[in-house]
């Protein structure tokens, strides 16, 4: 489970983001609102936390704003604003809101829950040829059959089915992946395309753009 951490104050963005990949989670970090919108825009994730006040404004409004367009992703916001109208209207917008200062565990335990709960909306089926993927049922099909996809390897099929016919960098396919650090010139992102191909056996669906990245069309 992937998750985007958005919190302002540096030891307490550490202490969460450690916390978290110590309990089994990737987690991408992000100092404000521009971060976090960049980020979104090239990953995809579990579950989003969220301090409200941060450089940029009010993540509360930001988080509003998205949801207006379709915006699905479960929203935790993890702040000191505590009072009973500011607990409502976060609840409002968001999925929970826990208030500072707070337990880890209780925290790593209310992310778990909102993976758990997943998108509010209907997951999408990613299809291309006779290639399908089942974002809902976490399932990859070729010729109506079933295939054994790990984790990895299903979160790489459904970046580069997402943008079918287009190159996909690198970087962009370890981001979604994996998190942010991973060394870029490691080889385990070929290594995991090898696999995946033989998996999806002929013909070739998975082409490489040398020097840029993976291409499915």
């Amino acid at each position: 489970m992937r998750i985007l951490v958005t919190e302002d104050d540096e030891d307490l963005r550490l202490a969460v983001a450690v916390s978290l990949r110590g309990n089994g989670f990737a987690v991408d970090v992000a100092r404000d609102l521009a971060g976090a919108d960049e980020t979104l825009a090239v990953n995809s994730y579990d579950c989003a936390v969220f301090d409200r006040m941060v450089p940029g404004g009010d993540a509360l409004g930001y988080v509003a704003a998205r949801r207006r367009t379709g915006f699905d992703l479960p929203v935790l916001f993890l702040t000191a604003l505590g009072g009973l109208g500011q607990r409502v209207e976060g609840l409002a917008v968001g999925d929970d809101y826990l208030v500072k200062p707070f337990e880890i565990d209780e925290l790593v335990a209310r992310v778990r829950g909102l993976c758990r709960r997943g998108p509010i909306g209907s997951p999408a089926v990613l299809r291309h040829g006779d290639v399908e993927l089942d974002q809902g049922r976490r399932e990859v099909r070729r010729g109506g059959v079933l295939l054994t996809v790990t984790h990895k390897q299903f979160l790489v099929l459904e970046l580069l089915l997402a943008n079918a016919g287009r190159v996909v960098p690198r970087d962009d396919l370890i981001r979604h992946a994996w998190d942010e650090h991973l060394d870029p010139s490691s080889n385990v992102l070929d290594v995991l395309v090898g696999q995946l191909r033989r998996k999806l056996h002929e013909p070739p669906v998975v082409h490489t753009v040398r020097g840029v990245g993976y291409r499915v069309g």
